[in-house]
């Protein structure tokens, strides 16, 4: 699947096999054989041109990350503490890279509601608040 969302577009056996050539010696039929299974399997699409196919991945790598996190999640007896146990196990720039997925998933209406308008100190105090 690496080499088939590498080029983002419809790729044949051929172009797998000599990408893959330049790192191991593969055979033509072992390349063939990982593609068919991922079609049977519903992960590539694929159309005939001439003789051979071109294959297309079905969905993203990242939709694809996606469902294997939300699986694995969904397999717990305890999402909360498997999320925390997951986020212990993250980065700083990991940790970083969710607090920004969090913020896009919230939508911009949120994070507006949340933050400061402009020129307005937080911690001011105002008139209605009687300080």
């Amino acid at each position: 699947m690496t080499r088939v969302w590498k080029w983002n577009r419809p790729v044949t056996v051929r172009e797998v096999l000599e990408d893959l050539q330049q790192e191991r010696s593969i055979a033509y039929t072992t390349v063939m054989t990982v593609l068919d299974n991922l079609h049977q399997k519903g992960w590539v699409r694929r159309e005939a041109e001439g003789r051979a196919y071109r294959y297309e991945a079905v969905s993203t790598r990242a939709a694809y990350a996606a469902a294997l996190m939300n699986d694995a999640w969904a397999q717990s007896d305890n999402p909360a503490a498997a999320l925390v146990a997951f986020f212990g196990m993250m980065s700083d720039e990991q940790r970083g890279a969710l607090r920004d997925a969090v913020r896009i998933a919230q939508g911009p209406e949120t994070s507006e509601a949340s933050a400061p308008s402009p020129g307005e100190n937080p911690g001011s105090a105002t008139e209605d608040d009687g300080r």
